[in-house]
């Protein structure tokens, strides 16, 4: 083999893989989460990760971490595919059933709310990594009870919103919906269905119809407090974007994409697998989850990729020095051949 052939040989077998992986490094986009109402994770988080104001939201912390707060974007379940009921086991739907994230399934009354009326209303839905799918909310029926662990039997049946592809304006996902008439306090639940991949995200966020009449059960257990009936909770704010970028450092999640406004661009992008931890946890040493499914399951799903403001430069700039060093050497083979007459 001459030495051009060496180096062509060289660089397409080492040099080029390298190239590709550094490109593909780095952690796995996170989603986003619901800011309108706000989402109980959102709202903890605009309180602040490191010492929230609300007993809520310090039982959350207290229960699960200071790191669901900063991944406030990741509650997910990476292989849901349209089995979120099947999935996810009643008194988990706000974790998603996450262990990260177990805190957001604390029973109590007493959460950040956002006010809410019936009638038309306009969601909004903070996006730090954009995807095709489905937005579905559902509300709970007459006669729910905050301070009860939250069931897949709360919910209504059907949701009261669904779209498909919505709108991103500025970072958000906006769309319209027409909220059922209820009194008191309640919960809205939405389930993001990606239509690219398994993968869905979901929200918990409570709100009050009217006057806050507090809740008709106990909160009990789980670090939750009992409360009086009559004591109304603290409104529910959804974090600035100074806070988002402020936190972005400290998330295992990536932030690379926060903000972006065109849903296609990195939507038709999602080439990188990466492995599915949150769908798995609780499971037991044999793979089978609480609600009876494998967590053992071969799948193969697509998330956003990219890295943090580190990791973007570091890749492009790891992948431009091999390139060069590629150049170098087929120039070098060149150099040779010519002397040794091919």
């Amino acid at each position: 083999m001459t030495a051009r052939r060496k180096a062509a040989a060289f660089a397409s077998t080492t040099l080029a893989p390298l190239a590709l992986t550094l490109f593909a490094a780095g952690p796995a986009a996170a989603h986003g989460s619901m800011t309108d109402p706000v989402s109980r994770i959102s709202a903890c988080y605009a309180e602040g990760p490191e010492s929230p104001d609300s007993a809520a939201c310090k039982a959350m912390v207290a229960a699960g971490g200071v790191q669901a707060l900063y991944d406030w974007n990741g509650v997910r379940d990476g292989a849901a595919g349209g089995r979120s009921r099947t999935r996810i086991p009643d008194g988990k739907l706000c974790s998603a059933n996450s262990e990260e994230y177990k805190g957001l399934d604390l029973a109590r009354a007493d959460w950040p709310a956002s006010s809410m009326a019936a009638g038309a209303h306009t969601f909004r839905y903070k996006a730090t990594a954009p995807h095709k799918g489905t937005f579905e909310l559902y509300i709970t029926k007459d006669g729910y009870a905050p301070g009860k662990p939250l069931k897949w039997s709360d919910l209504e049946e059907k949701p009261f919103a669904k779209v498909t592809d919505p709108t991103l304006t500025n970072g958000d996902y906006v769309f319209e919906g027409k909220v059922p008439a209820r009194s008191g306090r309640h919960l809205i639940y939405s389930i993001w269905q990606r239509s690219d991949s398994p993968e869905a995200f979901y929200t918990c966020s409570d709100v009050v119809f009217g006057k806050d009449g507090g809740s008709t059960g106990t909160a009990t257990g789980n670090g939750a407090e009992p409360r009086s009936s009559a004591a109304p909770a603290p409104a529910a704010t959804a974090p600035t974007e100074q806070q988002l970028a402020a936190g972005a450092d400290k998330s295992s999640m990536d932030h690379m994409d926060h903000g972006v406004t065109n849903a296609d661009t990195h939507a038709e992008k999602d080439t990188h697998a990466h492995e599915d931890t949150d769908a798995e946890a609780g499971a037991s040493a044999d793979g089978v989850r609480p609600d009876g499914a494998s967590g053992k399951e071969v799948r193969t799903e697509l998330a956003e990729t990219g890295g943090d403001s580190s990791t973007g430069p570091l890749a492009i700039g790891g992948a431009a020095v091999l390139a060069l060093g590629a150049s170098v050497l087929f120039a070098v083979a060149r150099r040779k051949a010519a002397r040794n007459g091919g």
